[in-house]
């Protein structure tokens, strides 16, 4: 959901001297040249957890895993589709230890061969639905999909996908790219659920693009635009459009609706896996095992302002209850991943002939 790819060391700054292209050197040659035993470990991720201010879940996390074990966390960011391409294209030189994506993303990175099974202690208490059957992957961060709105510029958030339509948004709307963010092919996938079918959602997206900016590669970086009122609504989701919140005063969050529908919503959890021939797979598995640790799954709505992913963790911080209030009234359906999955393609190429992308 990001470009250009973001790339992070944590807790040694000095060492991120160069920014992008000194870390984007190192990985190129670590899997050939690193000590295997080298205490680091190298996550590719989508982008929302890490805070705009440093102060978000993976911040926190990181820096919390590290003093515990001793081992450095490398982290490469980017969308969700971005970070599969990029694990896809080193196959034969393996960079990454752990991939943390949202769906239908990572069941792609399980087609595609890049994940290995590992079941994380605590990942018992994940939901089933929340986890692949055969240990390739399993949540870390529950989430939901959502918009976000200017509130000072609009009283009222908008209440449904027609209200969109109207000459106020013409160049105030912006949504990500459905095929390189995660978030951006969720709108894809609710605009279908909540439209009837895939024709029906094209017709709409394909009307509203005479009111969108034009593509976003990044989903994160469009809640500023919206709180300065470059935009008045974007899409998002609720995870990542909170946290940012505490910082932008005008970012406000809701959930459109079809015309006479109610208010939907889906699960959209960042899910993580480890990765297929991994440089340093023992200590991926370490870090898996961390972010499924009660202590870590405690910080995620306390800090992160996400769901926690266990599901015998109760949560009662003051973000834990603010988000269950955001939540009441609004519809949850589950997608059928597998459909999704076997027809990607086909809806993706649906959506640029619609909108001429």
């Amino acid at each position: 959901m990001r470009t250009p790819v973001r790339y992070r060391r944590y807790l040694k700054p000095t060492a991120a001297l160069g920014g992008a292209l000194l870390l984007a050197g190192t990985l190129s040659a670590c899997s050939e040249t690193a000590d295997k035993n080298a205490k680091v470990v190298t996550v590719y991720s989508a982008d929302g957890l890490k805070g705009e201010d440093g102060k978000g879940w993976y911040d926190t996390v990181f820096k919390e895993f590290e003093k515990k074990t001793g081992i450095e966390v490398k982290y490469v960011e980017g969308g969700s589709g971005e970070m599969v391409q990029r694990a896809v294209r080193e196959k034969s030189n393996t960079q990454a230890d752990v991939l943390i994506t949202l769906p239908p993303f990572i069941q792609q990175a399980d087609k595609k061969g890049l994940l290995k099974a590992y079941t994380p202690k605590g990942s018992e208490a994940v939901a089933p639905s929340d986890k692949d059957a055969d240990g390739k992957w399993t949540s870390v961060v529950n989430n939901y999909f959502s918009f976000a709105y200017n509130k000072k510029e609009l009283k009222q958030p908008p209440k449904t996908w027609e209200e969109l339509l109207e000459g106020k948004y013409k160049n105030k709307l912006q949504y990500s790219t459905p095929g390189v963010a995660g978030d951006g092919t969720a709108v894809v996938i609710k605009a279908m659920h909540d439209f009837g079918g895939k024709d029906a959602a094209m017709k709409y997206l394909g009307d509203l693009q005479s009111n969108n900016v034009g593509p976003s590669s990044s989903t994160s970086k469009l809640a500023p635009k919206v709180d300065k009122g470059e935009l008045l609504v974007s899409n998002g989701d609720v995870q990542m459009n909170y946290a940012q919140s505490k910082s932008m005063p005008n970012l406000g969050i809701w959930f459109p609706a079809k015309d006479g529908g109610p208010r939907t919503t889906f699960a959209l959890p960042y899910a993580a896996g480890l990765v297929n021939k991994a440089p340093h797979s023992a200590n991926g598995q370490k870090f898996l095992d961390y972010l499924l640790s009660e202590e870590a799954q405690r910080q995620v709505s306390a800090v992160g302002g996400g769901f926690a992913a266990r599901t015998d963790v109760d949560a009662t911080d003051p973000n834990a209850t603010a988000l269950a209030e955001l939540m009441k009234g609004v519809e949850v359906f589950k997608p059928d991943w597998k459909d999704i999955d076997e027809h990607y393609t086909e809806y993706i190429d649906a959506w640029k002939s619609a909108t001429g992308n």
